[in-house]
């Protein structure tokens, strides 16, 4: 099982790194303006929040979910090429294709999470960032045409497919408890922890949407920009596997930490833009910023909540999703209007990430007593 998780980590991440890397340039290479690029994938994020809430209305998370999931999947990716000169059939294809995405990780994870416990899944989730990593020192040798980065989008979309299916056969009745497992998520009792939750994804809307665009405007050159790119990951793998020890530690205090050293991460990147120590530094804390608080965070809900697989959906609807997507707009206003400012508004939100999620412990405390 470690090995057909290991599997599907690698190439549905692949996948990511085509989606994020390569398919904005696909569109600006086949005509699109920076305004049809932003709202086509603005619109996933957007999609991936509202899933979850469909789980609530009485959609079942079980194997015939995730199989569908994964046809959306495929049918969408398929889709990519014959829509490709049309907005509105690229927009449906990449809606449908963020419905399939948002729906299948959340599974796996849970499946991870029950298979592997939380110490060793960070060994097995790296695989994730090794294959996006792969994926773009690869493509990016090779994308002389649109239809380049749409092959490897299929084709990564059918192998994902298929060991995601295996696995789920493997281990079809692990959920089967789940059907009879009442909702205890209460959005608004909790709003402090989902907040917190929330602002940490909106605080990387600078990082992820800008921090190409920022560095390379202070002076950085682009492979640059690419040597501190890639730093980043493989600090984030070296995290990954040796992650456990730290998993067994009070996880909302990890939750609680990374969040405020990602505020000194990004207050970094404000002070000293130009200084490339510091900047290949502020990246080797993506490693607490993204492995650790992602893994905590997953773990902390699977251990916090009986509804263990809509725990995994809110997670990432709410901050991948609306998280992302509020990031993205709040990074770009800023930027426009405030550009040498864009980070030290990102450190304001993860400060303010890392108060709420003191504040949770708090509550969490008096309700104990």
């Amino acid at each position: 099982m470690s090995i057909l998780l290991a599997a599907f980590y690698f190439f549905y991440f692949s996948i990511i790194g085509v989606y994020i890397i390569f398919l904005p340039k696909v569109l600006s290479m086949t005509g699109y303006s920076a305004s049809d690029i932003g709202i086509i994938f603005a619109a996933a994020p957007l999609v991936r929040f509202l899933v979850p809430f469909a789980f609530i209305r009485g959609l079942k998370i079980d194997i015939t979910t995730f199989t569908v999931a994964l046809l959306i999947m495929c049918l969408s990716a398929i889709s990519f090429y014959f829509s490709l000169s049309n907005f509105y059939r690229l927009l449906f294809s990449n809606i449908s294709f963020g419905v399939g995405l948002s729906l299948v990780l959340p599974y796996i994870e849970l499946i991870s999470l029950r298979y592997l416990g939380k110490e060793q899944y960070g060994k097995i989730r790296l695989f994730g960032s090794v294959g996006f990593i792969l994926v773009a020192l690869v493509l990016v040798k090779f994308l002389n045409a649109p239809n380049t980065a749409l092959l490897y989008l299929l084709i990564l979309t059918f192998i994902t497919t298929a060991v995601a299916f295996t696995i789920a056969k493997k281990v079809d009745t692990l959920l089967e408890k789940h059907e009879e497992t009442a909702n205890d998520i209460n959005l608004l009792q909790d709003w402090k922890l989902w907040v917190g939750l929330t602002l940490m994804q909106v605080s990387f809307g600078s990082f992820y949407n800008f921090f190409t665009i920022y560095v390379t405007d202070n002076g950085a050159s682009l492979d640059m920009a690419i040597y501190l790119w890639s730093f980043g990951v493989i600090a984030e793998i070296f995290m990954l596997f040796f992650q456990g020890a730290f998993l067994r530690k009070n996880l909302l205090l990890i939750l609680q930490f990374t969040t405020f050293t990602t505020a000194i991460r990004w207050l970094m990147l404000f002070l000293f833009p130009q200084n490339i120590t510091l900047l290949f530094f502020s990246q080797s804390l993506h490693a607490l910023s993204f492995a650790l608080f992602h893994s905590a965070a997953i773990s902390y809900l699977f251990h916090l909540y009986r509804h263990k697989s809509l725990a995994q959906q809110f997670f990432s609807g709410i901050t991948y999703g609306f998280g992302a997507f509020a990031g993205a707009l709040i990074a770009g206003f800023i930027y426009e209007l405030y550009p040498k400012q864009l980070f030290l508004g990102s450190a304001l939100i993860a400060l303010g990430a890392s108060l709420f999620l003191y504040l949770w412990g708090k509550q969490k405390s008096k309700q104990t007593l």
